[in-house]
């Protein structure tokens, strides 16, 4: 390449020939496409994102988004009164999700927009514990023991419950029970209890918890003791696959107890990341003193979330999404992922050495499995993810924290972007590795369950 009539390569550039500044600022200015190139070519070395099957975010994105987020990138969704249309797109989001969730006044209910599902799941807790303080000091009642009852929880709550001084009553799974049941809330409820969170696609296991059941539940508790305690439901994952593909599972604002739902656009929702919402049932849901006026951006603008300056782009590919999909496109695309799940499920299942947890029939995409008591192998399976990795393949193990013995897990969760020619190729790679790891243990013939025993110890 020649540059004025000289030579130039940007490999050759004076900035690729030393190594790239870590630590602090260089004195003098670099090239643009050089300093470009460099970043790229380290980024070359993350996961491909189609083959990250640990994740729920979304890596899978059409031209147009990509499109959509450069026309936005200038875009603070923060600031209603310079980008009115921006704003107005916000709005039409937080309908349409109100009438999917089946609100009973989509057009007239409150919500927002998120950086993505935990700030919008803390919004939801911070109205809860409003609500009951406001209720408590009507009654005379002390305010200072507040507590929220979930199952297995994703680590935002328990942020939540850190941050805001509430007592966190997290139902521990057992044997053979992996979810929050309607027996176990009403173990932990009282009259502190400013709502109980029931998840719609558990992180570890991908199954829907019952919500129903629980309101139910809850409704038999009021009659008896007087005490009305709220839903909060944690629908990160599948508030956009469930009103798609289980519309006949009853979870959101059709049951009166569930005063307010969080999820995550950038996950199912098919979006960029950070985008999350929250919706309440009614605007009563959403206590006042949450709400802040803001009026130095050039209007009066009402205010309710945590974070603040952020790009419209999520938000408004969230909008494409919604028109583009419709209802139909939704439930295309989540039964083809749910069925590329079922697929790899019974794989694994026939190799005989793994109890399947969650099958992938009836929650979120995807599958989960546990090597098992008996099986005769050189590895475990944090041993089976990191061979995976060879291949590019990204498998979550972790350990499911059950009562008096925890077990490790592995999961795959399918995504918008797979196909099933993809699932076939994890499971060649898969049996490829465990024949692998067979005949080249890392360990010594270390079996999973001493391995399991061993971490079990250390935490």
């Amino acid at each position: 390449m020649t540059l004025n009539g000289k030579f130039y390569d940007s490999y050759a550039d004076e900035a690729s020939c030393r190594p790239i500044s870590k630590f602090k600022l260089e004195d003098e200015p670099n090239d643009p496409e050089v300093i470009k190139n460099l970043i790229l070519d380290e980024l070359l070395l993350d996961v491909n994102g189609k083959q990250n099957l640990a994740t729920f975010c979304q890596t899978d994105l059409d031209k147009n988004i990509h499109e959509l987020m450069d026309k936005c990138i200038d875009k603070n969704m923060i600031e209603k009164d310079e980008y009115p249309q921006t704003a107005e797109i916000e709005n039409r989001c937080v309908n349409i999700i109100a009438d999917l969730w089946n609100s009973p006044n989509p057009t007239d209910t409150i919500g927002c927009s998120t950086t993505g599902s935990s700030e919008a799941a803390m919004l939801g807790g911070l109205a809860l514990k409003w609500r009951w303080r406001e209720q408590r000091k009507k009654e005379g009642k002390p305010t200072d023991k507040p507590n929220l009852i979930t199952g297995p929880v994703q680590i935002c709550w328990h942020k939540f419950a850190l941050y805001f001084d509430i007592e966190l009553r997290e139902i521990p799974m057992e044997q053979d029970r992996y979810l929050m049941t309607p027996e176990e809330v009403l173990k932990r409820v009282d009259e502190n209890t400013i709502g109980v969170v029931p998840t719609l696609g558990v992180t570890f296991t991908l199954q829907y918890e019952d919500v129903k059941s629980i309101s139910d539940a809850l409704d038999q508790y009021q009659k008896e003791t007087g005490i009305n305690i709220p839903i909060h439901v944690d629908a990160a994952s599948g508030g956009f696959v469930a009103p798609f593909i289980q519309p006949n599972i009853i979870w959101d604002f059709r049951l009166p107890r569930v005063k307010s739902i969080n999820g995550s656009g950038h996950k199912y929702g098919l979006s960029p990341l950070g985008v999350g919402w929250v919706v309440w049932r009614e605007k009563e849901d959403l206590h006042n003193d949450l709400v802040f006026e803001v009026d130095y951006l050039g209007g009066l603008m009402k205010n309710f979330t945590l974070n603040f300056s952020r790009s419209a782009g999520p938000i408004v590919s969230q909008y494409y999404n919604f028109i583009r999909h419709g209802r139909n496109g939704f439930a295309k695309i989540h039964n083809a992922c749910v069925g590329h799940g079922v697929f790899i499920g019974e794989q694994v299942n026939k190799l005989g050495i793994f109890d399947i947890i969650y099958d992938g029939k009836t929650a979120l995409p995807g599958v989960a499995w546990t090597l098992k008591k008996d099986a005769n192998v050189n590895f475990n399976l944090y041993d089976l993810s990191e061979r995976m990795k060879i291949r590019g393949w990204q498998v979550a193990s972790y350990l499911l924290k059950i009562v008096e013995k925890n077990i490790v897990i592995q999961r795959v969760l399918v995504r918008h972007g797979f196909s099933r020619d993809m699932a076939q190729i994890f499971i060649d790679d898969l049996i490829r590795s465990i024949d692998h790891l067979q005949k080249h243990p890392l360990v010594s013939k270390t079996n999973h369950t001493d391995c399991q025993s061993s971490i079990k110890k250390s935490i």
